[in-house]
């Protein structure tokens, strides 16, 4: 047996809970970016750092180090949405359920958890182009979740069927 075959056969796939995990990260980090891209062309009023407001204190949430403290900080939150969306959504095909799940993030954010976050101001005072830009954000951020962990479970579902067969 050559070198190739022993590390092709030693090795295994990602598992499906660690998938879960680094699609969260991946995808908190990837849509924080767009929204920091989207706030820095001044298509809505909310950039990221919106997120250290509450808990962190000095000037240096309005540098670079802020910026990128708060897009890492995405995706730490975005790993509990996405182990969320695991839990209750992962059975359900097609990508509307990624896109509701956007939209119920969204009104999450800027109805319940609005009065954590002292830069969002409340949701009638916010200008037309925030309110599009950063529903659409929240429902490619949805869609971007809810299909990759359920392409995931059912390919998972078809190996399965496949090794049982």
């Amino acid at each position: 047996m050559s070198s190739e075959q022993k590390s092709e056969n030693n090795s295994r796939p990602m598992s499906f809970v660690t998938m879960v995990f680094w699609t969260g990260l991946f995808g908190g980090v990837f849509w924080g970016t767009i929204g920091y891209i989207a706030s820095f062309f001044n298509f809505t009023e909310i950039g990221p750092r919106v997120i250290l407001e509450p808990w962190a204190l000095g000037d240096w949430i309005n540098s670079w180090q802020g910026t990128v403290v708060s897009i890492i900080l995405m995706g730490v939150f975005s790993i509990v949405a996405a182990y969320i969306y695991y839990a209750v959504l992962r059975k359900f095909k097609g990508f509307w359920f990624g896109l509701g799940y956007g939209i119920v993030l969204f009104l999450l954010v800027f109805f319940i958890l609005n009065p954590l976050f002292p830069g969002i101001k409340p949701f009638s005072d916010l200008s037309r182009d925030t309110i599009i830009t950063t529903i659409c954000l929240y429902i490619v951020y949805g869609i971007f979740i809810g299909y990759s962990i359920n392409y995931e479970f059912e390919l998972n579902k078809v190996q399965v069927n496949e090794a049982s067969t």
